[in-house]
């Protein structure tokens, strides 16, 4: 593709997101690490502030945030040869590819140019319309969804990095802060998630995975540090049964990353 069709296609991408003020990409090194629950969460929490809020999950091959969501309806519609999101909560509308698929089975086989078309039209032919945020669930690594998402969105917008205590994590997520600053992409810092378990008999806090890892990364690599989320055995089964956006987040360290990713952004 030529750089002056590429320019092209990022113009109409951007002249379709103007209306949304600021965008967060939920971004990881590596699989496993609850960067989807943190991407909807954060999502949820915006949108029960009143802030209308949009939730973009790009991961092609392993679309989760549907998941999490309790809705009748299944597949997004399309007027005038347009994507509507899905709005299954007040203030929040969603957009996936698993709202284009026939079977949640059923196995998304493409390869990069696919791959990236399908990511510029959840960009481009999708009607997001005025929108205080857009949280956008990338999937782990530095590859093709998230180098497009990167290259399309523009201004206003942060990465938040998620990462688990453990060295194999950190290492990956390491990679993923270097990615953002090659491609200019604002780093709002990095939270370390999975950091520990307080047994709900003694009060005793287990680290399961170790814990400092994402502190140590944040020191390392000059970026924020948002904060050790803990594990929580009732935010698990709110997901499970589809009650995550109505959870009452509560622990201090979850509401203290909330504030500071929407601090990042200055108030208009």
């Amino acid at each position: 593709m030529s750089n002056a069709l590429k320019e092209k296609e990022f113009e109409t991408v951007r002249n379709n997101i103007k209306g949304i003020k600021n965008r967060i990409m939920v971004l990881s090194g590596k699989g496993g690490v609850g960067k989807s629950t943190i991407a909807f969460s954060l999502a949820a929490y915006l949108a029960n502030k009143g802030m209308k809020t949009g939730l973009l999950d790009v991961d092609i091959h392993g679309p989760s945030i549907p998941g999490f969501i309790d809705s009748n309806q299944t597949k997004m519609d399309v007027l005038n040869h347009r994507l509507i999101p899905m709005e299954p909560y007040p203030n929040l509308k969603v957009v996936s590819i698993g709202y284009l698929l026939d079977s949640k089975s059923d196995a998304v086989i493409w390869r990069g140019p696919l791959k990236y078309n399908m990511i510029k039209s959840f960009l481009s032919d999708v009607e997001w319309g005025e929108l205080d945020y857009l949280i956008i669930d990338s999937p782990p690594g530095t590859g093709d969804e998230s180098l497009t998402v990167c290259q399309m969105i523009g201004e206003g917008t942060g990465a938040v990095m998620v990462t688990t205590p453990q060295q194999l994590s950190v290492s990956d997520v390491r990679r993923a802060v270097s990615f953002c600053r090659q491609l200019s992409t604002p780093i709002i810092g990095v939270v370390e998630n999975m950091s520990g378990l307080i047994c709900p008999k003694c009060g005793e806090k287990i680290n399961l995975f170790k814990s400092g890892g994402g502190e140590e990364l944040a020191k390392e690599m000059e970026v924020p540090f948002l904060g050790a989320l803990p594990i929580k055995p009732e935010i698990v089964e709110a997901a499970d049964e589809k009650r995550l956006f109505n959870h009452k987040f509560t622990d201090p360290d979850i509401v203290s990353f909330f504030e500071k990713v929407e601090k990042f952004f200055p108030d208009e």
